[in-house]
C-alpha cells in the first residue's frame, strides 16, 4: 500500500515565499479558544439579556447548532478539503487548506484552522444562519455551531498529540488514524463517525481489525 504521508515528525513544508503569509499559515492549537470562547460568552449574554430566551429554548438551539456543525464538518472535509481537481491552481488551494496536513500529519502548527481561514468562514456562516433563522434565535444556535467547531479543532489536535484514554476517545482516534494511514477517501468525520455511517463512508469492522493487527 502506498504511503499516505511525507513525514510523521513535527515538521512541515514552507507554503509561501512571503514571511508574512507564511506566519499566518501556522497557528498554536490554543488560538481558536482565545478567539471564539469570548464570542460564545457574548452570544450567551445576547440570548439571555437582550432576546430574553428561556433556558430550555437556548439549550435546544445549542443542540441544533452542534448537530448542524457535525454535518458541516463532514461536508467540508469530504467535498472541500478532499476536492479532486486537475488544475494546478486548484491543487495548490486544496493543498494549503488540507493537503499539507495529510503530508505532515503531526505538524503541531498546522493542525487547527488558522484564523485567516476560520474567521471569514465563521462570519459567513453567522450571516447565513441569521438570514435563515432571524435575529431572535440565531445567537444560541450559533453558540452550538461554534462550540462544535471548537470541539472539532481541539479534539483534532488531541487525536494527533495527546494520550487518549477511554473507549470513546480511543474510537475517535482510531477512526481518524485510519483516514490518515489506510484510506483517505473514507472516515471524513473527525469529532464523530456519525455522518460516515449515514453516508456510507465509514470503515468496515474487518478493515479496522486488519489495521489494528498491523
Amino acid at each position: 500500500m502506498a504511503k499516505l504521508y511525507v513525514s510523521n515528525k513535527n515538521e512541515t513544508v514552507r507554503m509561501f515565499k512571503s514571511d508574512f503569509l507564511e506566519f499566518f499559515s501556522r497557528v498554536h492549537w490554543t488560538v481558536p479558544l482565545y478567539i471564539y470562547i469570548p464570542v460564545i460568552g457574548y452570544l450567551f449574554y445576547v440570548s439571555i439579556a437582550y432576546h430574553k430566551l428561556a433556558a430550555l429554548n437556548i439549550f435546544g438551539l445549542i443542540i441544533a447548532g452542534i448537530f448542524i456543525w457535525t454535518l458541516t464538518e463532514y461536508t467540508l472535509h469530504r467535498f472541500v478539503f478532499h476536492f479532486h481537481t486537475k488544475s494546478n491552481f486548484g491543487q495548490r488551494i486544496t493543498f494549503m487548506f488540507h493537503g499539507v496536513h495529510h503530508d505532515y500529519p503531526n505538524d503541531t502548527k498546522r493542525l487547527v484552522m488558522p484564523p485567516s481561514v476560520s474567521i471569514p468562514l465563521a462570519i459567513g456562516f453567522f450571516f447565513l444562519f441569521r438570514a435563515i433563522l432571524g435575529d431572535g434565535i440565531v445567537a444560541p444556535f450559533y453558540i452550538g455551531f461554534i462550540g462544535g467547531y471548537l470541539f472539532y479543532d481541539i479534539s483534532h489536535y488531541a487525536i494527533h498529540h495527546f494520550n487518549m484514554h477511554g473507549k470513546f476517545w480511543l474510537a475517535v482516534k482510531n477512526h481518524h488514524m485510519l483516514h490518515h494511514y489506510q484510506n483517505d477517501e473514507l472516515g471524513y468525520g473527525v469529532s464523530s463517525p456519525f455522518w460516515d455511517i449515514v453516508f456510507g463512508t465509514n470503515f468496515s469492522t474487518k478493515t479496522e481489525k486488519v489495521e489494528n493487527a498491523e
